[in-house]
């Protein structure tokens, strides 16, 4: 375990006595929901703000702090720069001293690109390319490759073949026309779109003079080829409804057309759709057409001939990237060490290659070793950030900050341990004691009591969220919170917790999974028991996502025949590809009815969805709306209170609520619309109240506040009382669902099922559904978790949380360890036999924290 040096007694009082020079001092801060809060805050310390989910915490740290340090650090940029940064809005505050530089470690989830990796977020990939560059061995006579010529991302290094893809997408017949027995009319060419689209493609191949009612297999084998695959592109009249010999004798008699149509063969319009459509369904359908294979000419490396004649260690540098960083720290380690001893690992190399070698190796370890001490020993260089957790790229983030041996900085941290297990929780610690001892300041924004019980200073905001909270309840070392009745996370430092543990259900049947194959998974057999809480859990990377939300819903989605829905921005970017997951499901399967994932995805991709819309509740809000007297009286339907219906918003703002405005030489901004002043609707609609509100009066409701206002209403009610009990009553209606952080979505998702009658037979898979909650709201949330088993549902957990193990039924821990060490079942019981298993990395922590 780390070991910590909290600022306590003579401490705190020598860095009182320093004055303003030791501390961060906030006055009249009222970003958000923060009433006019003045504190100071020790710097070169751990600060850790505290609170229920929406209690203002990340805006006192990131809103204000972070935002006022960022700001500062602009107004030194000129402003043709600026518009390179993401500038935050300036924060409602009145004052704030002594506030070093800040950089900010928030939860994001990789980026759509796959050209993102973890070997470009740490920057090592750059080292490695570096590497082969000037200290390479290159075939005799081969002219030098520079670093940009070991990248797939550049003209000088892609491989010619594919682009730098590594694989090739390819239409063939049997995947366009999948059935040759059926007849072009008959939908032969499955390829095509369907609907009118199609029939336009059939009829224009009339007028060509092919028969769209011969067997596909009867064609001629020429005319097929042409159908498939010519680039050709005829415009011809087209009279729909003829025959051949039809469409013939209209066109000698100059018969009047009803359109000219543009034949496009099925492979065009394939990749056509592919590449340009911006709907994530008619994308799935043209890739389902595909074919891939590695790329011939590069065998999948990306790269071209020249970058991947030149090796380092014995290996070429896609060989490299394909490692794990365990793996590269070992083969990096004689290079490492010391001149003479690179020099051995190199025999015949000249002095300055040597010298190139030790250099940039010694450097590599570094950065490597930091990695691993941070428990991401098991990822691959080549893993795309989209395939990463929150909390795996923060750590990926945090370990290139700590190396980079900055002094006197404040880093803005935002709930770092989530999705970490205990253990690699001590790793962070140990991280972060690095940073503070640098002579850095921490600000972090955490709901683990095991890390808040390290900090050196505790900012407990609420007592509650939204409007209820923003207020500072304690500010001082953590010692001192437990004489803060008013505080909500006191109760989870003391020792005594208040969550209910009830005693685990038994266990009458199972679903079996059998022969499961998949990244660190090969040939795993488990058993899952039906109507029950079952929470898995492990070290990072020790495969639970992988048995899950991967190899689990796959099966039992086939079984059920229910599609998922398609991720367009994570299409290539699964950990495992589809082809390499394997399994089969027992006989119990026959008891599921019903597939629900409860995932962290966003509920909507712009600003126009929010969290009423995707809940259904604001179709009920515009029905009460319409029906009301006024709006009776001007004819007004449900369809003129939507914003995303012309007949009501603002013509401005086309009912975004506000406009972008141009400046020169500085980024655009957003301003309140002129007209609507934010609300999204014309002064006819506004004029409409249902309670004395407006709609867009509702909208800016908070779910605790609308719970009062539609009382009365049960369709209403019912969805907003599901968000208030899983811990979402600070969220405003109109909240869109871009402001959502995924634990919020993933929350909002949960509510919306708990709104649907109850019914049995449904299993439920939530991943790290905690993440972002406080120990409260925690409560809330396993609340709704067991209701849905009392109902005689299956839910399982993918969760690092103790108190929710603790909680469960039944549980098993994958592992032992993360990658190649992990992949296994270490333990599969009740959580109280789990805390007496020794080969298990979670039990220690689970007997500590529970006391069992």
């Amino acid at each position: 375990m780390a070991r910590w040096t909290p600022l306590k007694g003579d401490a705190v009082a020598q860095a009182q006595n320093k004055g303003r020079e030791g501390w961060v001092q906030v006055r009249g801060a009222r970003q958000n929901n923060l009433k006019d809060v003045s504190l100071d805050i020790p710097r070169q310390s751990l600060v850790v703000f505290t609170g229920v989910s929406g209690s203002g915490k990340s805006s006192l740290a990131f809103g204000t702090l972070y935002a006022e340090a960022q700001r500062r650090y602009l107004e030194s940029v000129s402003p043709y720069a600026r518009r390179l940064f993401h500038q935050l809005p300036s924060p409602d505050v009145d004052a704030i001293d002594g506030l070093p530089p800040a950089v900010a470690l928030q939860q994001q989830r990789g980026t759509p690109s796959t050209r993102s990796s973890v070997g470009s977020v740490t920057t090592l990939a750059n080292l490695l390319r570096m590497l082969f560059s000037r200290a390479g061995d290159y075939p005799p006579g081969q002219a030098i490759v520079y670093a940009d010529g070991f990248s797939p991302h550049t003209p000088a290094g892609a491989c010619p073949r594919c682009q730098g893809l590594g694989e090739v997408h390819e239409v063939t017949e049997a995947s366009m026309v999948p059935d040759p027995s059926l007849s072009i009319r008959e939908r032969a060419v499955a390829a095509w779109p369907l609907a009118w689209g199609g029939q336009n493609l059939r009829d224009i191949l009339t007028t060509l003079g092919h028969s769209v009612d011969t067997p596909w297999r009867a064609l001629d084998p020429k005319v097929r080829k042409w159908i498939l695959f010519t680039d050709e592109q005829p415009c011809v009249p087209v009279f729909p409804g003829f025959s051949v010999a039809q469409a013939r004798r209209a066109q000698r008699q100059k018969q009047e057309p009803s359109y000219m149509g543009t034949f496009s063969s099925a492979r065009r319009y394939v990749l056509h759709t592919y590449a340009s459509t911006q709907s994530a369904r008619n994308k799935a359908r043209a890739r389902s057409f595909l074919r891939s294979h590695p790329c011939r000419g590069c065998g999948g490396k990306r790269l071209g001939p020249a970058a991947l004649s030149v090796r380092f260690a014995g290996r070429d540098i896609a060989q490299m990237q394909q490692s794990s960083i365990a793996q590269l720290q070992e083969i990096f380690a004689p290079f490492a060490r010391n001149l003479p001893a690179t020099a051995s690992a190199m025999p015949g190399a000249s002095a300055a290659r040597v010298q190139v070698s030790f250099q940039i190796a010694r450097d590599l370890q570094a950065r490597l070793g930091m990695l691993s001490d941070l428990g991401l020993g098991y990822l691959d260089l080549g893993r795309t950030t989209p395939t990463l957790s929150a909390g795996e790229l923060q750590r990926l983030r945090l370990a290139t900050a700590v190396h980079s041996h900055l002094f006197g900085v404040v880093y803005v941290l935002d709930e770092p341990s989530a999705g970490l297990h205990p253990v690699d929780t001590e790793a962070l610690l140990r991280a972060l004691l690095r940073l503070k001892e640098a002579g850095n300041s921490l600000f972090v924004v955490e709901h683990q009591p095991r890390l808040i019980r390290r900090a050196d200073w505790l900012v407990d905001l609420g007592p509650d969220a939204g409007d209820a909270g923003g207020e500072v309840l304690y500010n001082g070392p953590p010692a001192g919170l437990a004489k803060v009745a008013a505080s909500r996370t006191r109760p989870y430092l003391s020792g005594k917790d208040p969550g209910c543990c009830r005693a685990p259900r038994p266990v009458n049947d199972w679903l079996t999974l059998q022969g499961l194959c998949a990244n660190n998974l090969q040939g795993l057999d488990v058993a899952l028991p039906l109507a029950t809480l079952t929470g898995v859990c492990g070290v990072s990377g020790s495969g639970k996502s992988t048995l899950i939300s991967q190899l689990l819903v796959d099966l039992v989605a086939e079984h059920l025949g229910q599609p998922q829905p398609v991720d367009e921005e994570q299409e290539f970017t699964a950990a495992a590809p589809a082809a390499d997951r394997s399994g089969r499901l027992g006989e119990q399967k026959k008891q599921l009815r019903r597939l629900v994932v409860v995932d962290q995805k966003p509920i909507g991709r712009t600003p126009r969805s929010n969290l009423a819309t995707y809940t259904g509740l604001f179709d009920h809000v515009r029905a009460l709306f319409a029906q009301t007297p006024a709006a009776k009286a001007r004819r007004l339907s449900a369809g003129h209170f939507s914003f995303n219906s012309s007949k009501g918003r603002c013509p401005t703002c086309v009912g975004e609520g506000a406009v972008q405005v141009e400046l020169l030489f500085l980024p655009s901004v957003y301003s309140p619309c002129p007209d609507c002043a934010g609300r999204r609707y014309t002064e006819s609609i506004l004029a409409i109240t249902y309670g004395g509100r407006n709609i867009a009066d509702v909208l800016h409701l908070r779910v605790s506040e609308a719970i009062h206002v539609f009382e009365q209403v049960p369709a209403i009610l019912r969805a907003l009382t599901f968000l208030q009990e899983v811990g979402l009553g600070y969220l405003r209606l109109g909240q869109a669902a871009t402001e959502l952080s995924g634990g919020e979505a993933q929350r909002i998702k949960l509510a919306f099922e708990l709104q649907r009658p109850a019914r049995g037979g449904t299993l439920y898979i939530l991943d790290e559904p905690t993440t972002g909650l406080h120990p409260a709201d925690v409560d809330k949330l396993l609340a709704q978790l067991q209701r849905l088993v009392d109902a005689g549902n299956t839910v399982v957990v993918v969760e690092h949380d103790l108190r929710v193990l603790r909680a469960c039924d039944w549980v098993i821990d994958m592992g032992p360890g993360a990658g190649p060490a992990g992949g296994k079942v270490v333990f599969a019981g009740r959580a109280q036999q789990l805390a007496q298993c020794v080969a298990s990395r979670t039990a220690p922590y689970l007997a500590e924290e529970g006391g069992l």
